[in-house]
């Protein structure tokens, strides 16, 4: 675990998915919403899509980005970490075929009073055997 997805020599990048959401800490986050963007690095130690050319060997990242919408659009929570572990959790328990998987939740407009490109609460989420 060390070494985190970069130890997967298998994956698929589903990089920059937008979404809008009632989450956050302050009440006007919540009443107001506002955009997240994730990022999620689908982890796999046999991927054999490569040679079979099969949609039934991999992991059809449509369902995923759908599994990811719902989560991000669809609940409110006051943390991104706990978002992020919300679509970990439930990536996992969809996509047996994954292996391990990192999300970054970001938060381009935090409300946090500087200059900065975005806040991001990011893991690393192994299956268990």
């Amino acid at each position: 675990m060390a070494d985190g997805i970069a130890c997967y020599p298998n994956r698929i990048i589903m990089k920059g998915m937008k979404f809008w959401s009632y989450s956050g800490v302050l009440d006007f986050e919540k009443n107001d919403g506002q955009e997240f963007a994730v990022n999620l690095t689908l982890g796999f130690l046999e991927l054999k899509a490569g040679q079979t050319d099969c949609i039934s060997d991999t992991v059809d990242y449509g369902q995923v980005f759908s599994v990811v919408r719902d989560i991000v659009e669809g609940r409110k929570f006051d943390l991104i970490e706990a978002m992020a572990e919300s679509i970990a959790g439930e990536v996992l328990n969809r996509f047996k075929a994954v292996d391990a998987l990192e999300v970054g939740v970001r938060k381009p407009n935090a409300p946090v009073e500087g200059c900065f490109d975005y806040m991001e609460a990011r893991l690393f989420r192994e299956r268990r055997s």
